[in-house]
């Protein structure tokens, strides 16, 4: 399944994807005999992704195939105000050569993001009047579906609703000051775009052989395989769930095959094999 927020009439409302484009969950609800949550983060922290789940794989996508799509629509963030989001830092060594960085080889270099960094596809991406060089990196970021804690590394897909797409931003050049600014320099407005569709593992024939890119203007920056990650995925879920009981609709950002310094008038794109692309124009609020 494959599902995305989009807005229309100024409303923001989750949709699943069908051959002949989205077919929202209002629409859903009001033909089927069915009770959705039309907030994709309320759908997740409810308990209710995996009934939709249930259902799609029942006789729900045939039905799909028979209702209107949605028109005249705009992607919006994937969900507005996620509990926690989890960055990883320097997970490619390629990545980590480019700052001249050691690659981090205990833990994951992890840090914490503000979810009033999130924008959605198409949003623009802003660097800040206190920076004079801002990255832009291209993510896979994995969703958890529900809540867990101690999750073992071979039932790690067990705590997923899915997999997206991210463009993540740093002030690389306050990073640069002190390295204790990473938080700071991490969660400027508009620093993370999130979206727009959440694909579930089932869609994903093998996550560690998706290629990530980060692309500039049209021009590949970086790409890298996923099993090139210091720290794959099913690492990551088990290590950070043992951090922290993690919750429906928290979000790992899993870190970037290399970062691409942006500036007013960029337009940067997250490319990720299978994934629907996320593009996002560029403007410095100095210019």
């Amino acid at each position: 399944m494959r599902i995305a927020t989009i807005k229309k009439n100024g409303q923001e409302m989750a949709a699943i994807k069908t051959e002949k484009g989205y077919v929202s969950i209002n629409r859903i609800n009001g033909t089927q005999d069915v009770q959705f949550p039309t907030d994709l983060r309320i759908l997740l922290q409810s308990n209710q992704f995996d009934i939709l789940k249930i259902w799609y794989d029942g006789d729900g996508k045939d039905i799909l195939h028979e209702l209107p799509v949605e028109k005249e629509y705009t992607f919006a963030p994937l969900y507005r105000y996620p509990n926690r989001i989890w960055g990883i830092g320097l997970n490619y060594a390629a990545h980590a050569s480019d700052l001249s960085e050691k690659v981090p080889d205990k833990y994951a270099g992890s840090f914490i993001k503000s979810s009033t960094t999130v924008i959605g596809p198409g949003d623009t991406i802003e660097i800040p009047k206190l920076s004079e060089r801002t990255t832009a990196e291209a993510e896979l970021g994995v969703v958890f579906g529900k809540t867990c804690k101690d999750v073992a590394k071979e039932n790690w897909l067990d705590a997923v609703a899915g997999f997206t797409t991210i463009i993540d931003m740093t002030a690389e050049d306050i990073l640069k000051l002190n390295p204790r600014y990473l938080t700071l320099c991490k969660n400027f407005d508009t620093f993370f775009v999130f979206g727009p569709e959440l694909v579930t593992p089932d869609e994903i024939d093998d996550v560690m052989s998706l290629n990530v890119a980060t692309v500039i203007n049209g021009e590949d920056h970086a790409t890298n395989v996923v099993s090139n990650m210091t720290f794959p995925p099913d690492d990551l879920v088990s290590f950070h769930s043992q951090v922290m009981t993690m919750q429906p609709g928290d979000v790992i950002s899993t870190g970037t095959p290399g970062a691409v310094p942006i500036a007013d008038g960029d337009v940067v794109t997250c490319r990720i094999d299978g994934f629907e692309l996320l593009t996002n124009p560029v403007r410095d609020l100095k210019v």
